[in-house]
């Protein structure tokens, strides 16, 4: 028998799509609400600020750096990776918001784990193709299915649900910078899996820093820009409208 301290835990707890909301507006794109003109200082802010550029480059310089100079595995894999837990304890003392760096930490973690296993540097950037491979998937089958990724985000930013999919400007925007963050994801494995297979670990480490965080930058910029397009202009239910009352 529930209580009514149950019932109102019950209501208070967030429901999937709420929680899938909430995610959608911390991601890059929900730092512009859709329909608002983007600004460098909101695409600073979707990037987490200068500190979270420093904190999400720096390691890989780092891996760059030693590598070259060294030509060994061991420090070119754990100096940044403590280097990036040293951001973390430093955002601790801080009081600054840490949680969302734990995962790259762990994700740090395993990579120079694997490399350190194999012995070969090149296996630091594993885990990388995995995830690049999983988006892409993931984009491609909302694609394939009718329902392009990106829309689905900007309609949980703005509450929309599935109108979007019956205006055909906002479907063919969603469309196009779901298929442009599909090409994002594939050129990377294109550019960086031969630069693994020939073992060449300073030059992937390179391929791995430009299309990261620029490339990562000018795909948010442009996305905002076309998802702008569509969700600032009114619906096609709502031009229906007002032919009929004029």
């Amino acid at each position: 028998m529930s209580t009514p301290d149950d019932s109102n835990e019950q209501s208070t707890t967030p429901s999937l799509s709420e929680n899938l909301a909430i995610a959608a507006r911390r991601s890059g794109l929900g730092r512009v609400a859709p329909g608002e003109a983007p600004s460098s200082q909101a695409l600073l802010a979707a990037m987490g600020g200068v500190r979270g550029i420093v904190e999400s480059v720096l390691p890989g310089v780092g891996f760059v750096v030693i590598y070259a100079i060294t030509g060994l595995v061991l420090p070119s894999v754990l100096i940044p990776l403590a280097l990036a837990v040293v951001f973390i304890i430093a955002r601790v003392i801080a009081r600054q918001p840490w949680t969302s760096s734990v995962a790259g930490v762990l994700l740090l973690g395993v990579s120079a784990g694997l490399a350190l296993i194999t012995g070969r540097a090149e296996d630091n950037f594993l885990i990388g193709f995995f995830i690049n491979g999983i988006f892409l998937i993931a984009l491609v089958i909302s694609i394939v299915v009718r329902w392009p990724l990106i829309g689905i985000v900007a309609a949980l930013i703005t509450g929309e649900g599935t109108q979007w999919r019956v205006d055909r400007a906002k479907f063919r925007v969603a469309l196009i910078a779901t298929i442009l963050w599909c090409g994002l994801f594939a050129t990377r494995l294109i550019v960086e899996l031969p630069l693994y297979f020939a073992g060449n670990a300073g030059a992937l480490a390179t391929a791995k820093l430009i299309l990261g965080v620029p490339f990562y930058a000018a795909m948010l910029w442009v996305t905002w820009l076309l998802v702008r397009t569509a969700w600032s202009r009114p619906s096609e239910d709502e031009d229906v409208a007002e032919s009929e009352t004029s």
